[in-house]
């Protein structure tokens, strides 16, 4: 079920507040950067939990720089220079952490107000990317659908264009299985089924080679407890994971997030080949939903 309420107003259009439920869980959803606001799901004591970060009003989402829950493109990650070339041109883009460009520039795709239509057990946001915005090429039509069915979300991107551009979707969320007043997740279990990573270089970018994960922190092919690795000298720069893993595919859950406090476990399973994992190192104190307050390594994004 798809229902609306009020969430304040922004650019002096209002905003709606979407929800989804399956008589399980619940998902909130925001046209402003299409972006995941909660995610609402039983403990192992039937208790509700909401396992997502978020805020409490509209403004906060406009005036925020992490990202929350956000739909993030045209390119998700990092872009070295912000420039690339394409069919023997270069293009410019918008930096916006330092000489790089991160998620999509200075006014990405989560920054954005999309528009929407919702259905019996989903809702697809959609906006018109003009050609040139952040620098980049060709004028981009993308959606995205989020379905709630038996406990599962789904998030189904589309795009398409009128000439050869750069485009990578993601979405941002936060997620603390204790809870998004849960504090540090040192005691979460995540495993990733990935044997290869992305090494990078200054500025956290790749460096065009592809190596194995063995012997690594990044190995997370077994269940890790994120705690146990924070303190490794390779994640010192990342202040804990933020490294691209490259997806071995196959049957299964491609990443499993388990919280011992609540019995709540995540599982993810996606399409594409690469998965970042960031367990919010550089993520500064700050006020969320319902009085709660946010800092270092209080989530991990997947």
């Amino acid at each position: 079920m798809a229902e609306r309420t009020p969430f304040g107003t922004l650019e002096g259009r209002p905003i709606s507040l979407v929800t989804l439920t399956d008589g399980t869980m619940s998902v909130e959803l925001l046209p402003y950067g299409a972006a995941i606001r909660s995610i609402r799901v039983p403990d192992r004591d039937g208790k509700i939990v909401d396992v997502c970060l978020g805020y409490d009003t509209a403004d906060e989402y406009a005036r925020q720089d992490a990202c929350l829950g956000g739909t993030i493109g045209r390119c998700a990650n990092r872009i070295g220079g912000a420039r690339f070339e394409l069919n023997g041109k270069e293009y410019r883009l918008t930096p916006n952490e330092g000489e790089n460009l991160l998620h999509g520039g200075a006014e990405g795709f989560d920054r954005r107000l999309w528009g929407f239509t919702t259905g019996e057990d989903s809702v697809t946001f959609r906006r018109t990317s003009p050609d040139g915005e952040e620098g980049f090429p060709g004028k981009l039509e993308v959606s995205v659908t989020y379905t709630l069915k038996e406990g599962c979300l789904t998030m189904d991107y589309r795009a398409t264009t009128d000439a050869d551009t750069v485009v990578s979707l993601t979405n941002h969320s936060y997620f603390n299985l204790a809870g998004q007043k849960g504090g540090p997740v040192t005691d979460h279990v995540l495993t990733v089924r990935a044997d290869r990573y992305t090494p990078c270089g200054a500025g956290n970018i790749p460096t065009g080679e592809i190596l194995p994960v063995a012997g690594t922190a990044l190995d997370l092919r077994q269940p890790t407890v994120l705690g146990d690795i924070f303190s490794r000298p390779e994640l010192e720069a990342t202040r804990g994971l933020d490294h691209n893993l490259v997806l071995s595919g196959g049957e299964g859950p491609d990443a499993t997030l388990y919280c011992p406090r609540t019995g709540i476990a995540m599982e993810v399973t996606t399409s594409m080949e690469g998965m970042q994992v960031y367990t919010a190192g550089f993520l500064t104190e700050r006020p969320g939903k319902d009085g709660a307050v946010y800092g270092p390594h209080h989530a991990v994004c997947l």
